[in-house]
């Protein structure tokens, strides 16, 4: 992995002082999954999911998956006629109140409760030294590192599993004292995944990172959850393959498929017994699509123990090019002109002219600051160039300027390395500063309109903002720096969030394009989704969960009853 294990040890902001050219990305997109569910105390059940990757920018998540393979009992999965199903946040005694409909709070509030003896004595004999007590290390694991949710409590306990099967005992134990479960992976979530409201057990799964096998011919792999994108990519390299996607630096593919990437996933239950929803298969019409399932469930109904990942040959050759526009919606215009020309491209990313000053300032470069918009075209040599000048020409047509492109592989990467860089260049204006990332993405036809319409928001507010788009497939990111020892400064960073998601959601949008629901965007679900499928989705948990156990106090606001 190009960045060391110790990456996500720091905060964004230690991280920038520290390495200044740490590459940043926003692309998230997964695939194969093993999950491990929680089980009621007389039924033992551990899912193991397997997910299949794709990268948006190459091809569509939806045509990526692989089957997923799941394991339930019949006694979780079966409805017991005896059970009450009208549940309500209300009734429970969770103690999660934060996220409802028109919630201000960052703070997530919760009851922790005295961890039983007798678990963790449970979990010293199933993970002998791989688990810790020690309050440094639970506070490092209860406060995400690019986040700015907090929670007024931490995990009790930090385990260390290196095995699904040590996963399954450990969700077993937890299920049967009725003891909350927070997955852990590289620490890169940004709406506070990883938060313990409740307190509980973190399960960190960054020692499972083996690659089980690759077949090449095939081109799929299958992998452990705490294996980084980065480090994946390494060790394909030689094999002349690659895993398409671009996440943030320090993100593994287990975190990014409970962040809802893509992919297919497998269950496995405590008893050993496993049913598979689909062999490796690239396309199947076998029975429920379970995999969709547990993909973006951030674990609330399961801990993933193995990934399947489809994969693809690396290109012959690839240009990167850069040009930049009066506003930004005329780059935006040509975005979207791009796309609808038919032509193949990669990535196209779109930063506005606030965020290419951060990156002069950070990087001592002398880039126009203007906005500006960023191509890769891959495919034969030929081919790429032709793509190329294709878009020159429409550049040119929409008021662009400054057109240049690289074919050598230095140079790409020192082009590339400007949007990395994007976040942590931003810190350099206010190094001080946490910064509260929006993630709206909207139809590719109304993007334009999107972005001009947050401008003139951002413009106006006092605070340092930046736009970043993944503009050929709609995703806006707005970067807005606020002191957190200001609480008008964070009034005013949510006011502008909330703005961006609310004019999303009236152009047939979404609150959140790949970074997740977590506990900051629950609040925006039942206007974007509506409360019946809020009610589904707490009924969904309620069979797979009755205990609550499983990453409690995220996604489905508090107030949804059924």
């Amino acid at each position: 992995m190009a960045f060391p294990s110790w990456f996500t040890r720091f905060n964004s902001k230690q991280i920038y002082r520290s390495l200044r050219t740490t590459t940043s990305s926003f692309n998230n997109t997964y695939s194969h999954i093993s999950q491990t569910p929680s089980t009621s105390s007389s039924t033992s059940t551990i899912e193991k999911i397997i997910s299949t990757e794709g990268n948006k920018q190459y091809f569509s998540w939806l045509s990526s998956l692989l089957p997923l393979a799941l394991t339930f009992s019949a006694g979780l999965c079966s409805l017991d006629s005896r059970r009450n199903i009208s549940v309500c946040d209300s009734n429970v005694t969770d103690g999660v109140r934060y996220g409802g409909k028109g919630s201000t709070e960052h703070v997530v509030g919760g009851n922790s409760k005295e961890i039983p003896q007798e678990l963790i004595k449970e979990l010293e004999s199933i993970c002998q030294d791989n688990m810790t007590r020690d309050y440094e290390e639970r506070y490092f694991h209860g406060k995400p590192q690019n986040s700015f949710h907090k929670a007024l409590n931490i995990p009790d306990i930090v385990v260390f599993p290196r095995s699904e099967e040590e996963v399954s005992k450990i969700v077993v134990s937890c299920n049967n004292h009725k003891v909350p479960i927070i997955p852990y992976g590289g620490a890169t979530s940004i709406e506070g995944h990883t938060l313990s409201p409740n307190g509980g057990v973190c399960i960190d799964m960054t020692l499972m990172k083996n690659v089980k096998s690759l077949n090449i011919e095939d081109m799929d792999v299958v992998v452990e959850p705490g294996i980084g994108w980065m480090e994946l990519n390494e060790y394909l390299e030689p094999y002349g393959l690659f895993f398409p996607l671009d996440p943030g630096p320090g993100a593994t593919i287990g975190g990014m498929c409970a962040t809802r990437c893509s992919g297919s996933l497998a269950v496995v239950l405590a008893n050993g017994d496993v049913v598979k929803t689909g062999n490796r298969a690239r396309k199947s019409a076998a029975g429920y699509d379970l995999t969709r399932l547990i993909i973006g469930s951030e674990g609330t109904l399961g801990v993933i123990t193995e990934v399947t990942l489809k994969l693809q040959k690396i290109p012959q050759h690839s240009v990167v090019a850069m040009c930049n526009f009066p506003t930004v919606k005329d780059a935006a215009d040509v975005a979207i002109a791009t796309m609808l020309s038919g032509i193949q491209v990669s990535r196209v990313e779109l930063l506005d002219e606030v965020q290419v000053k951060a990156i002069n300032l950070a990087n001592g470069k002398n880039l126009p600051e203007l906005p500006t918009l960023m191509f890769e075209f891959i495919g034969t040599e030929a081919y790429s160039r032709e793509q190329t000048l294709i878009v020159q020409k429409l550049v040119s047509e929409h008021n662009g300027s400054d057109f240049v492109f690289s074919e050598e592989p230095e140079a790409k990467k020192e082009l590339w390395k400007i949007r990395k860089e994007a976040l942590w260049a931003l810190f350099a204006m206010e190094p001080d500063f946490e910064a509260m990332i929006s993630d709206v993405c909207v139809p590719l036809s109304r993007l334009a309109e999107l972005i001009s319409l947050s401008k003139k928001e951002i413009d106006a507010s006092p605070l340092v903002c930046t736009v970043i788009a993944h503009a050929g497939d709609g995703n806006m990111h707005a970067l807005i720096l606020f002191d957190p020892d200001k609480e008008e400064q964070r009034r005013e960073a949510e006011k502008l969030n909330q703005l961006m998601v609310y004019n999303a959601l009236e152009m047939q949008g979404t609150c959140t394009g790949e970074h997740g629901v977590g506990t900051g965007k629950m609040k925006y679900l039942e206007k974007e989704l509506g409360i019946e499928a809020l009610q589904t989705m707490k009924k969904i948990k309620s069979v797979l969960d009755p205990n609550n156990i499983m990453n409690p106090g995220k996604i489905i606001p508090p107030h949804v009853c059924f």
